[in-house]
């Protein structure tokens, strides 16, 4: 069997799988909500419906989050739903894994977005809008039609073909954590989050903090017997801005196109609890950049060193030194192992399906569960997928079509070269 036939049966199916994503972007899949949970019901009913092999299960939620190198989460959840596709092969060669979550942010500010819906998978002008629309329900229905081609074809497959649909990605990966658990392996794995169509072999981590930073309470009357955290506070910002530019100071070079690649950012910042009282304590959460192949332990230690300094400019910390509680999301980086062929196996895909540009080779800022998959799983990962990342979680989120449909065909053309 020749590529064309694969490239005409994902075409055969295209308005199919777009009216595919406009329904699954419709769904407010938040993590931790019961759409989450929903979600996964209804991509199960549609794999089994078309004939793929289904592995479902509860995802022990109290057992895997008491894991000494669980990675995290930021959410609560009563439930979490694990899913996995699978075309067989005969068994004879290697596996390929696409790897998708369906978990998304919350969509911020209505009123930022057009006509005050997030959820509207409308379609303007190429692009279909929506929350989750390019991170990464896009990614996710092109690995789907990416398998659907290949049913339709039927080509003989020596090895097996898996679609993993994962929770949690958003907030520590939680659905990957747990089918790396359940036992689930390939010899190669693809992500399509959204990198435009290049290939992103490398990932940065983010580690969530939250700092404790204390003062002493008095009447704002006599404001000066008192203390303000928030005052204190602004020696902790100004240290923990030259710390991140210490940090990127040098770089590896996949990550060179970014100004701020290993970003330390404060989110959420809440002080005081009246307002004629000088504020005793201010609680201040945000994420720290992890440089890739730095270990989350050497991160965490130059940071609370750096909040040691800040002793040497504002006294007050000598004897009331800041609280650090390491909460949330932990996100070590993750790299493509060197020996890999991936790079150039997804390059030379992206070329027979027709892709328009060669990809470019970098490396994201954020981290993702890539690292999951090379450091627990021990499988050669790489991101490619349809969107702009820089879109994602912001208002007005949309993906391309025409990258919808481009991934897919590369991916399909990548399932035969790797598993036939």
């Amino acid at each position: 069997m020749d590529d064309s036939e694969v490239l005409e049966a994902v075409d055969d199916e295209r308005e199919k799988m777009l009216a595919l994503l406009q329904e699954l972007v419709r769904i407010p899949s938040l993590g931790g909500s019961q759409h989450e949970v929903g979600i996964q019901h209804q991509l199960v009913e549609l794999m089994r419906g078309s004939g793929l092999e289904t592995d479902v299960w509860e995802i022990p939620l109290a057992r895997l989050t008491a894991e000494p190198d669980f990675p995290g989460a930021e959410v609560e959840r009563a439930q979490a739903l694990g899913v996995v596709a699978r075309l067989p092969g005969s068994g004879r060669g290697p596996s390929l894994m696409f790897n998708g979550h369906v978990d998304v942010v919350p969509p911020g500010d209505l009123g930022a977005w057009t006509g005050g819906e997030p959820f509207s998978g409308t379609i303007a002008n190429g692009q279909l809008f929506g929350r989750g629309a390019c991170d990464m329900k896009g990614g996710l229905v092109a690995a789907m039609w990416a398998l659907r081609a290949l049913q339709r074809a039927a080509p003989r497959l020596a090895g097996d073909v898996l679609l993993a649909s994962v929770v949690g990605e958003e907030d520590g990966g939680l659905g990957s954590y747990g089918l790396l658990r359940r036992g689930w392996r390939a010899d190669a794995c693809v992500i399509p989050e959204p990198t435009g169509l290049d290939i992103v072999p490398a990932t940065a981590g983010a580690l969530t903090f939250r700092l404790r930073v204390h003062g002493h309470a008095t009447h704002a009357s006599r404001r000066m017997e008192g203390e303000s955290a928030l005052e204190h506070f602004w020696s902790v910002w100004q240290r923990l801005r030259a710390l991140e530019q210490e940090r990127n100071a040098e770089v590896d070079p996949l990550f060179r196109r970014w100004p701020m690649p290993y970003a330390l950012s404060i989110g959420t910042v809440r002080c005081g609890d009246w307002a004629s009282s000088v504020p005793d304590l201010l609680v201040a959460e945000g994420r720290l950049g992890v440089a890739v192949d730095e270990s989350p332990a050497q991160a965490r230690a130059q940071f609370a060193a750096s909040l040691t300094d800040v002793a040497h400019t504002d006294s007050w910390f000598v004897e009331h030194p800041v609280e650090v509680d390491w909460w949330g999301g932990q996100f070590a980086s993750g790299r493509l192992s060197a020996d890999s062929d991936l790079v150039g196996r997804v390059r030379a895909a992206h070329a027979r399906a027709g892709g328009e540009s060669e990809p470019e080779v970098w490396g994201a800022p954020y981290g993702s569960d890539l690292r999951l998959l090379t450091g627990i799983g021990g499988i050669p990962t790489l991101h490619y997928g349809p969107g702009d990342a820089g879109l994602a979680h912001g208002p007005n989120e949309s993906v391309p079509l025409h990258e919808v449909e481009s991934a897919a065909r590369t991916l399909a053309l990548l399932s035969l070269d790797i598993c036939r």
